[in-house]
């Protein structure tokens, strides 16, 4: 089994863990919780970079090794970090339980090293006949981000 961890860091008061496992070549499980956002959608993805320089705007484009067009995690074409949206409730925090096959922890395409960000807006999942849509998934501004790096413990 492979464990990473992810802290999220805000200049906007938005904090959060959350853990990645992945149990051999098997799907990828993501758990945590996200505090100090507005209730509603925000955007959830693995991004390119691990770089926070410069916040969360030097974490690049998101994660995409196939060069697909962005999508909803369900989608057969999207980008691999494309994880939808987080359902924030009123007291302003979101538990995270997800399951992706496209974020793996070890091989060519792991997301040890890259950054996970919560976007502003809802991600519109490409269908939003944005011109944004297609690339970004028209989520607005990055409002936190973390570092994924190896963990040894859950």
């Amino acid at each position: 089994m492979v464990k990473a961890v992810v802290v999220l860091n805000s200049s906007a008061g938005v904090s959060g863990t959350l853990y990645f496992t992945q149990e051999g070549d098997g799907p990828t499980a993501v758990t945590g919780s996200v505090s100090g956002l507005k209730p509603g959608l925000h955007g959830f993805h693995v991004h390119a970079l691990g770089d926070t320089t410069n916040g969360c705007m030097s974490t690049g484009p998101h994660f995409n090794p196939a060069n697909k067009e962005h999508g909803a995690p369900t989608d057969e074409n999207r980008h691999a970090g494309d994880l939808g949206n987080i359902v924030v409730g009123e007291e302003g925090t979101v538990s995270v339980n997800i399951s992706d096959v496209q974020i793996p922890l070890s091989g060519p395409n792991s997301i040890i090293g890259r950054a996970v960000v919560v976007h502003a807006d809802p991600d519109d999942l490409g269908k939003g006949g944005h011109e944004l849509s297609k690339s970004t998934g028209n989520a607005g501004g990055r409002i936190a981000c973390g570092k994924c790096t190896i963990s040894s413990a859950l």
